[in-house]
């Protein structure tokens, strides 16, 4: 950058919008799109390659995921796998399994999920699965193996 132009941008008298635009951040997107053949898989990989700011493009035909690497946005790497396949596309609705505190609860457990995944559940309805009353909690170790001694009648 020379002098002029360091000069000419103090004295800017502009509307206030720069010329330089901000960069966006280099980010992971995980997309779940059903991926019958390796037709399906070429067609995926293909429609999302021609972004701009894409860097990589992987896709697993077992668990239907596409991973996208680049300087990207979520939303419009879906909408442009849905536009230009035809086929359903969503951000990856899955955590590990070992994440979450009750995987068998009832909005975190799907049959349809890879294995080692469930349902990514913010639901307050689960939550109170984690939570036990005292009366609960008395009950239960009243007749446990590791304390002899909380039952007379044994």
């Amino acid at each position: 950058m020379g002098v002029l132009d360091h000069f000419s941008h103090l004295f800017d008298c502009s509307n206030g919008s720069s010329r330089y635009k901000k960069r966006r951040q280099l980010q992971t997107v995980e997309v779940k799109v059903r991926i019958d053949c390796e037709g399906c898989e070429r067609k995926v990989k293909r429609s999302v390659e021609g972004m701009r700011g894409v860097k990589q493009v992987d896709v697993e035909r077992k668990a239907n995921k596409v991973t996208v690497v680049g300087y990207v946005e979520p939303n419009k790497v879906v909408a442009r796998i849905a536009h230009r396949t035809g086929k359903k596309a969503e951000i990856w609705p899955y955590v590990p399994y070992d994440v979450v505190a009750h995987p068998y609860a009832a909005g975190t457990y799907d049959k349809k999920a890879p294995a080692g995944f469930v349902r990514r559940s913010d639901d307050p309805q689960a939550s109170y699965l984690a939570r036990a009353s005292s009366t609960e909690v008395r009950y239960t170790t009243a007749f446990s193996d590791e304390n002899p001694q909380a039952c007379s009648i044994m």
